[in-house]
Formats: C-alpha cells, structure tokens, sequence
C-alpha cells in the first residue's frame, strides 16, 4: 500500500520519522502532567504547608517548569524534550526541497544550516508551553460549569432561570459550555486531518503551526550525537587557572544544565511509576490476590438493618418480609416490604436510591419526600437530600 513506506520509514528518506514516532513522543509528552501531579499530590499529603498552592495551581506550576525544560533542549538540542527522547529533532525546512536534499540532512554540512534561529526557537516554546496550557486551563473551566450537564434539569427539581434575568457573565459561561465541546472535537479532528496527510505524504508536517513556523521534525544523524572537542587552548587555561574559585564557579554554571539533562531519564521514570501503581491497585493486579489472602482479622458483623417505626408507613410489619420471596395470590403479598418495589408509590423502583437506614425507594419518591419532611418515611429518622445514595442494580 501507499503509506507502508511512511509507516516503517522511507529508504529515500532515512531521516524523515514515521508517524508512529510522532505519536508517540506527542504520548509521552501528554502524560507528564498527571504524573507530575500524581506525585505532587502524594507529597502534598505530608508537606500541605508547601505543596498545598502548588497542587491548587498545576497547571501554571506544570507550565513554567515545561517553560524551561522545553527551552533548555531547544537551545541545546533543537528539539523538544519528548522529541529529543525518541531520537528527533526539529529543522528549518529549505525552500525548496528535494528527496536529494533530504537524504543529506543528515551531513554536517546541512545540519548546521538547518539549525533552528532564535525566532523558530521562541516559536516552538510558545507552541510547545502555550497551547498545552490553554486547552488544560479551558477543560477545568468548562468542568468546573458542570461539564455541560445541568444537573437541575435531570433531577426535575430546579427551574430554569429565565433568559432575560441572566447577567451577561452568567450567558458568556452558559455560550462557553455550548461550545467548548465542539471547538475541542473541531480542534482534535484538525490535528487528525495532519496526521492522515503526514501519512500519506501529502503534507511534510504534522502540525499546522510547524508549517506555519517552517519547521520540519527529523530523525538525529550521527553528527548529533557526538559532542564537541574542547580546544586546546581552553585545556590549558583550565589546568592553569585550576582553583576553588573556578571550580565552584564551573560547578554552579554547570548544574542547571545537568539537572534539565537528568530530566530526560527522571521524568519517563514517574510515568513509569505512576503506571505501575495503577496496575497495581487495579483490581486485576496481584497486590489484590495477595492482599485477600492476608489475615485481616475478626470479620465485622452484618449491620442491622433499623426496624420500621409504627408511625411510619409500613408501621410495625416486621422486616423478614423484605427477604422472603412471596407467590402471587398469596394473603400478604401487598403487606410490608417486597423486594423490588418503592414502599412510597408501591410500584417498581425506578432509579433505585437508598438512605442511611437501609431501605430503598425510586429515587424521584424519595427525594421529594426527604425534601417535604426531612425524615426517613420509614424509621422517621432525620434525613437531608444530600444523604441520598444511588444503587447500582
């Protein structure tokens, strides 16, 4: 097929990466944040003095430390930390390009004329910091309105508020929950469309903006693996000039970069972690079967359910009615509780709903009666509408 080529490299273009390497760093590079902030979290735990404003404020913590990190490989490797992970690099793409020209990309020669300048460099941190940053900041927003379900409208209980009445903040967030959901799916299907035409060799970027900057993604030659020599005479003023002086100040000069360079192993490593413990606290991992084995005690006893009070609705009909199967026809079909049907409308339950003591009703006919009488129709105990519970049958 046409794209076989794309998908396992070209061989008249060893250095343009397939689409599963762009994929994949874009993965790599999405999943730092939760890591990131996994960790965050479980620290802030122990240390909430500290860490407590930075776990409220992720996103900008997470996007000046990315600020950094991003601009630190594109200085020095031309290419962003995700990109520089899997062997890639970023390019200024000639004006006009040829297979012959793009088969040499990987001289000395060319790559020093395709380095990235200061302005495709400052555009690239922006793309690479800014959007990110956006799209999370305008995803919490759109949560934090609902997520685009209004939770009066499903319970029936709150009237809407008439149009006219809304202050204009109130409809620019009501006109922002409407359409956030399709930018976001307009915006998913465009970066798809790039990938399908990157695919299929129609378009060299993968990125509209990467166009837009005219930068192209590379595989790394050898000529960006080797480091530079030190010259000569560097060596000897470095022997001559040996004191605590300059080394203390090669050392501060020095560890900013190595640190950002430990970074390339640290951070795919808390992905790592954090993968590992979900799987181990999945339900299918072995930490459960281990777990179950384990002698955890004396078994708590079933709690007992609270018998009906004789002012309530059943009144004093004992509770082993509830468990007990009953035949149709039967004198005491209709005494007491049954499984399966509300004691309130005395039909089927609908969205069943249970409260604090242990019975159940649908879910509508409970809610207006807590709401009326703020009590357990059945045991007349004090209950709030917040303490309805949904049951998963």
């Amino acid at each position: 097929m046409e794209f076989v080529s794309d998908i396992h490299g070209r061989p008249d273009d060893p250095f343009k990466p397939s689409i599963f390497e762009l994929v994949f760093q874009e993965q790599l590079r999405d999943h730092l944040q939760p890591a990131l902030k996994y960790v965050l979290s479980v620290f802030a735990t122990r240390y909430p003095r500290y860490l407590l404003r930075i776990v409220n404020k992720h996103e900008e913590f997470y996007a000046l430390v990315m600020f950094f990190i991003e601009r630190h490989h594109l200085r020095k490797h031309g290419a962003s930390f995700a990109e520089n992970f899997y062997g890639l690099k970023r390019r200024r793409r000639p004006l006009f390009s040829t297979e012959r020209a793009d088969a040499a990309a990987g001289t000395s020669a060319m790559a020093n004329e395709s380095r990235l300048g200061k302005k495709e460099a400052r555009l690239s941190l922006l793309f690479l910091v800014g959007i990110p940053y956006i799209r999370a900041k305008a995803k919490d927003y759109w949560e934090q309105l609902g997520g685009g379900v209004d939770v009066g409208d499903l319970e029936g209980t709150v009237p809407r508020r008439n149009v006219e009445t809304q202050s204009m903040v109130d409809r620019l967030r009501a006109m922002f929950k409407i359409i956030y959901p399709w930018a976001d799916t307009a915006f998913e299907l465009w970066m798809m469309s790039y990938n399908i035409g990157y695919l299929f060799d129609r378009t060299p970027f993968y990125r509209p903006w990467l166009k837009w900057m005219g930068v192209d993604i590379r595989r790394m030659g050898p000529e960006d693996y080797q480091q530079p020599a030190p010259s000569s005479a560097g060596k000897t003023s470095l022997q001559s000039s040996r004191n605590v002086f300059t080394l203390l100040k090669s050392f501060l000069f020095r560890t900013p970069s190595f640190l950002l360079d430990s970074l390339k192993i640290l951070l795919p490593l808390s992905i790592f972690f954090v993968k590992f413990l979900e799987w181990w606290y999945s339900p299918t991992s072995p930490a459960r079967a281990l777990h179950a084995k384990t002698d955890n005690g004396p078994l708590l006893p079933q709690p007992k359910v609270l018998k009906p009070h004789s002012n309530g609705i059943l009144g004093a009909h004992p509770h082993e009615i509830y468990s007990r199967k009953q035949k149709k026809g039967s004198e005491n079909e209709n005494a007491g509780l049954r499984y399966g049907i509300c004691p309130l409308c005395d039909g089927p339950l609908a969205n069943a709903t249970a409260l604090p003591s242990g019975y159940v009703f649908c879910y509508k006919c409970i809610f207006e009666e807590v709401e009326k009488h703020s009590r357990c129709p059945v045991t007349l105990l004090p209950m709030r509408t917040w303490m309805l519970r949904k049951v998963l049958v």
